[in-house]
């Protein structure tokens, strides 16, 4: 899974970013069509994200609102001293981290990703043999995320699959570079271990044909 791939986020553009924060004063003063326009532009960049870190289930349209609730209702304590995307973000990656911890307490059932999305996360200049590679091993390691806890999981969905630098995701995570790449680490180790475990299981069952 070292493979380039694509960054579904992209950092705004500096005249976007401003614009942003012409937004973000005005939302906060109750100017409702400001807002809207802010859940316009970061509507898909949330969808994607949160996509990846807790699955396609039905549940997440309700997160989805849950953090533009959120995201409204703090918008008076937003001082500006981080990017607008970046404060919406962490709303999303704390909704997304209770919600996963519900989920593995509840051993709700996994729905796996769509080839769309995984398709979109493999690198673009890769062969087609190489591509379909990336995208199993994608679904495989999807699946055993599952069983991850939500903190490893969503640093190692930051890191790993989304392709955001350390730094980037301490700040996101509000945690140091450290304790993010050991959790990274920590993640694709356990998800390395139960492929393993998976594989062997099939063999065996194979054997016993």
């Amino acid at each position: 899974m070292e493979s380039r791939r694509p960054r579904l986020l992209s950092p705004a553009p500096a005249a976007d970013e401003q614009d942003d924060r012409a937004l973000v004063e005005a939302a906060a003063t109750g100017d409702a069509a400001a807002f809207r326009e802010l859940y316009r532009r970061y509507l898909p960049i949330v969808h994607a994200r949160l996509t990846l870190m807790v699955g396609p289930g039905a549940e997440r349209d309700d997160l989805i609102q849950q953090i533009f609730l959120d995201a409204y209702r703090a918008l008076p304590r937003f001082r500006g001293d981080a990017r607008f995307a970046t404060f919406l973000n962490r709303i999303a990656i704390n909704v997304a981290c209770d919600h996963l911890e519900r989920r593995r307490r509840s051993r709700a059932r996994y729905e796996p990703l769509a080839e769309e999305l995984l398709d979109r996360l493999v690198a673009p200049d890769a062969s087609a043999e190489s591509r379909a590679s990336q995208r199993q091993d994608l679904a495989q390691a999807f699946e055993h995320l599952e069983a991850i806890r939500p903190k490893k999981r969503i640093a190692f969905v930051l890191v790993a699959v989304q392709g955001v630098s350390l730094d980037e995701a301490a700040e996101l995570l509000d945690a140091n570079a450290e304790t993010v790449k050991q959790r990274v680490l920590h993640a694709r180790k356990e998800i390395t271990a139960r492929i393993a475990r998976a594989a062997a299981r099939a063999r065996s069952r194979e054997g016993d044909r």
